[in-house]
């Protein structure tokens, strides 16, 4: 085959791949801000519940509620924040391979309104043959939007780390509504 004709057929040939790994991408809702993978949610209360309520119930579900472990569970008291240390294991094959995702949880409360956010995320892979070491995440999901993923389970670790933080913020809703502690 002509060479010229070849250099030409052959990164059109590989184009749809390309196209559909970065379309892959942006169909997962990951929110970003300032470069960094970062979720948040705000809520507005109606004027019957108090800064103190909030605060205890937002305390309680990190520490006894969430789906979820979260550990080294801070307050301040002066901000009326509580954060923590959450961890995700994402299970990405068959073959037993997983990530643990490791992030901050940090939860403010103010007069009729409290906050939850999601960052700081570091990601390990377990597998054989992979260095098992936390590194931040950012870096993989740059190179998956960019059409270029670390592995062929990327894909899965992105949209299960969506699917975590929604299950994470349902219950955090679900605690924050109820009538109890």
């Amino acid at each position: 085959m002509n060479p010229i004709l070849k250099s030409i057929l052959l990164p059109l040939m590989l184009l749809p791949a390309i196209c559909a790994a970065q379309n892959a991408a942006t169909q997962i809702p990951i929110p970003m801000k300032n470069g960094k993978i970062y979720f948040e949610k705000d809520y507005h209360l109606n004027d019957s519940l108090q800064k103190k309520e909030l605060f205890s119930k937002a305390y309680t579900w990190m520490k006894r509620d969430s789906p979820y472990e979260i550990a080294d569970i801070k307050t301040d008291v002066l901000t009326s924040t509580i954060t923590g240390m959450g961890m995700f294991k994402i299970i990405t094959s068959n073959t037993g391979n997983y990530y643990l995702v490791k992030f901050i949880i940090a939860l403010s409360v103010d007069a009729h309104s409290y906050s939850f956010r999601m960052y700081d995320l570091y990601e390990k892979p377990v597998e054989s043959g992979i260095s098992n070491e936390y590194s931040k995440i950012e870096y993989r999901w740059w190179d998956f939007r960019q059409g270029k993923p670390w592995s062929a389970e990327d894909e899965t670790l992105f949209k299960d780390i969506v699917l975590d933080e929604d299950v994470l913020i349902a219950s955090f809703e679900n605690k924050m509504n109820s009538g109890n502690n």
